[in-house]
């Protein structure tokens, strides 16, 4: 099979869906792969290492004419007019769009969309959700540590005691984890909250304290168990009850993470204006969810998609590609994941083989033959 790299085109976007260490197994494999000169630059990977794994370098129309395209992101509405009829699309598409999802499918594509594969013990090697969102929670504190204007852990000096800083993380999913081991690492005093008290473990098993807002009817408890790894809304009597306890806390801390998605569905809101305004001067809130809440905010209403902005005396982060900011690495893991799920479409042979008996082949395909296979409501 032809397999092609290309450069990705969204702004910003710095990482790349292949990289010397899996381009180096495809070529043993027997497959020939292009990438698209210098695709790789920004995640530190000149075109040099990729013909010493065995690449060609070509420009884009070879690239974007291989059989199978590897994506990090979406196709730009430039490189859709430039694919054949047919080309088989593997990366992060956003299956929850409907609008790119046709597309796609009027572009006659074959498309795979990652982030749709189920959260089960065989596909988590192409997990790319959580790869790039553990990715996210580590440079969440780090930025967080670079915007905040006092020390995170507690120093003792000859010009007296500095307090450990105190933080808040919203979210205990692979980010909000993350972000707990790396807040402690940096000696802060932590606590968090999940809407899933399965979690409650996981959470003080990282040196965090977990703020437990009760279940107290069927349908809370219900709910609360999650589907698939997920979090769903909860009823508006237990989101009352955590937004005081939300705004109390936060009224304390002075870095707040929050890091809360529902898939398919706008980001919730977990930090209220009001609660920014009681926070205090100085503090930093570092939203994750950037950009997919209601009216482009994330799970603060206040936060601005890739800006930085200061109101009510707190600084707001609104970075909505943090792995892109570690590409390096996050293209390492993501790539790998790629190339396992390469394997599920390619067979013995080096041929294509799409097996739609295949749980995960069948939940990633998202269009094929100019049919859109996933409709969201």
């Amino acid at each position: 099979m032809h397999i092609g790299i290309p450069l990705e085109r969204w702004p910003g976007e710095t990482r790349v869906a292949g990289t010397p260490e899996t381009v180096k197994k495809l070529v043993a494999a027997g497959h020939q792969v292009t990438v698209e000169h210098d695709a790789g630059l920004g995640a530190s990977v000149p075109d040099a290492l990729y013909e010493a794994a065995g690449a060609r370098i070509g420009d884009t129309a070879a690239v974007l004419g291989a059989d199978i395209l590897l994506k990090v992101r979406t196709p730009v509405t430039a490189e859709l007019g430039q694919l054949r009829a047919g080309t088989v699309l593997i990366g992060m598409l956003n299956p929850f769009d409907n609008e790119n999802n046709a597309q796609l499918a009027a572009a006659n594509l074959t498309a795979f969309a990652l982030e749709a594969a189920p959260r089960t013990t065989r596909a988590q090697s192409m997990d790319v959700l959580s790869s790039q969102a553990n990715i996210a929670g580590y440079k969440a504190v780090m930025v967080a540590a670079n915007v905040y204007q006092r020390f995170m852990p507690m120093l003792m000096t000859a010009a007296g005691t500095v307090k450990a800083a105190r933080v808040l993380i919203l979210g205990a999913g692979v980010a909000g984890l993350q972000a707990i081991a790396t807040a402690k690492r940096l000696g802060a005093v932590i606590e968090a909250s999940d809407v899933r008290p399965a979690v409650k473990e996981q959470i003080e098993s990282l040196g965090a304290k977990f703020l437990d807002v009760p279940l107290l009817t069927d349908e809370e408890r219900e709910i609360a168990q999650g589907v698939g790894g997920y979090a769903r809304p909860m009823p508006p009597d237990w989101i009352k009850r955590q937004a005081e306890l939300v705004h109390e806390r936060a009224r304390q801390a002075d870095i707040v993470i929050t890091t809360a998605l529902i898939p398919g569905r706008p980001a919730p809101m977990l930090l209220s204006e009001d609660t920014v305004k009681a926070m205090k001067p100085g503090s930093v809130v570092v939203d994750l969810a950037a950009g997919r809440g209601a009216n482009g905010g994330g799970n603060c209403p206040l936060t601005e998609p890739d800006r930085i902005v200061v109101k009510h005396g707190v600084s707001l982060v609104g970075h909505t590609n943090l792995p892109g900011m570690l590409s390096a690495d996050a293209s390492a893991l993501y790539a790998r994941n790629v190339l396992d799920f390469l394997k599920l479409l390619i067979d013995k042979e080096g041929k294509l083989a799409i097996d739609m008996n295949d749980d995960i082949v069948a939940a990633c395909l998202m269009c094929r033959d100019g049919q859109v296979l996933r409709q969201n409501s």
